[in-house]
C-alpha cells in the first residue's frame, strides 16, 4: 500500500494530487522566471501570455510523446489519452514542442533582444520549477517509482508491487543541485557570457536525465526508455554546440553590458 495518496475527495469531486503538484510548480516557475527576466532588463508585460503558451505546448507535446511511445496501451482507448492523473508526461516530448513555440514567440514579443540572454534568464528558473515539479507531481502519481529495490530508501507507490527506487525525489534533488550550480556559474566571470548558463544547463540536465533513465528506470518504465536516453544525450550534445558557439562568438563588449548575471538568482 502506498504511503502517498494519489487523490482526495471533497463530496462527489475527486482531486488528483499529481495535477495540483504540477500546477504549484508551474506557478512558482512563472513567478521566478518573470523576476529573472525583469532583472535582466526584459519587458515582462507579454510574459503571462508567453508562459501560458509554453505550458500548454509543453503539456500537449509531453502527453502526445507518452501516448506514442506506449501506443499498445492507449490504442483503442481514447479515454485514457486524457487521464493525466494516472501519470504519463514525457519530458522530451514537452521540450520538443515547447522549445520551437518559445523561440518563435520570443522573437515575436521581444524583437531585437538577445535570445541567448533571454534563455539564460529562463533556464535556471525552468530547472528550479522542474525540481519542485518532480517532488510535487510524479511523487504522487500512479506508477511513480523506479526499479524494485530492497534497500532502506525504497518507497511504495500506488500501482506498483514492492518497494521502488524513489526516482521523483532523486530527480528533484538532482535538479535542485543543478539549479544551485547554475547560480554559482552565474556569479563567475565566465557566467557573464551570454549563452553559458543555457549551454551548461542543457549539457548537465541532458546527461543526468539519460543516466537516470538508464540506471533507475530502464525498460521497466512506460516512457520510451531508449528514446529518453537518446534524447538526453542529444540535448547534451546540443548544449555543447551552444556553449562552444557562444564562447567563441561573444564579443568583449557583451561582457560590459548590464546583465542578469550580475544579480543573484
Amino acid at each position: 500500500m502506498s504511503p502517498f495518496p494519489t487523490s482526495f475527495h471533497i463530496g462527489p469531486l475527486v482531486f488528483h494530487i499529481y495535477g495540483f503538484g504540477l500546477a504549484i510548480a508551474a506557478y512558482v516557475c512563472f513567478l521566478y522566471s518573470r523576476r529573472r527576466l525583469s532583472r535582466a532588463g526584459f519587458a515582462v508585460e507579454p510574459f503571462g501570455r508567453y508562459a501560458v503558451a509554453l505550458i500548454v505546448s509543453g503539456l500537449v507535446g509531453a502527453r502526445l510523446a507518452h501516448i506514442a511511445t506506449n501506443w499498445s496501451y492507449y490504442s483503442g482507448h481514447p479515454v485514457r489519452w486524457v487521464e493525466l492523473w494516472q501519470g504519463g508526461l514525457a519530458s522530451f516530448g514537452g521540450l520538443a514542442l515547447a522549445v520551437p513555440v518559445g523561440l518563435y514567440l520570443q522573437r515575436k514579443w521581444w524583437p531585437g533582444s538577445s535570445l541567448a540572454r533571454f534563455a539564460d534568464a529562463m533556464v535556471p528558473a525552468l530547472i528550479a520549477g522542474w525540481a519542485l515539479g518532480r517532488v510535487l507531481g510524479p511523487q504522487f502519481m500512479v506508477d511513480g517509482g523506479g526499479h524494485l529495490t530492497h534497500q532502506w530508501f525504497g518507497l511504495s507507490y500506488y500501482g506498483q508491487v514492492g518497494k521502488r527506487v524513489p526516482v521523483p525525489l532523486i530527480q528533484g534533488a538532482e535538479d535542485c543541485l543543478l539549479w544551485l550550480a547554475l547560480l554559482g556559474i552565474q556569479r563567475q566571470k565566465i557566467g557573464q557570457r551570454a549563452g553559458v548558463l543555457t549551454g551548461a544547463g542543457m549539457i548537465i540536465w541532458g546527461l543526468v536525465r539519460a543516466l537516470d533513465e538508464r540506471l533507475l528506470l530502464g525498460q521497466h518504465s512506460h516512457s520510451g526508455s531508449l528514446g529518453v536516453q537518446i534524447a538526453g544525450v542529444a540535448l547534451a550534445l546540443a548544449g555543447v554546440v551552444v556553449l562552444a558557439f557562444q564562447l567563441t562568438r561573444t564579443p568583449a563588449s557583451d561582457l560590459a553590458e548590464g546583465s542578469l548575471n550580475t544579480t543573484p538568482g
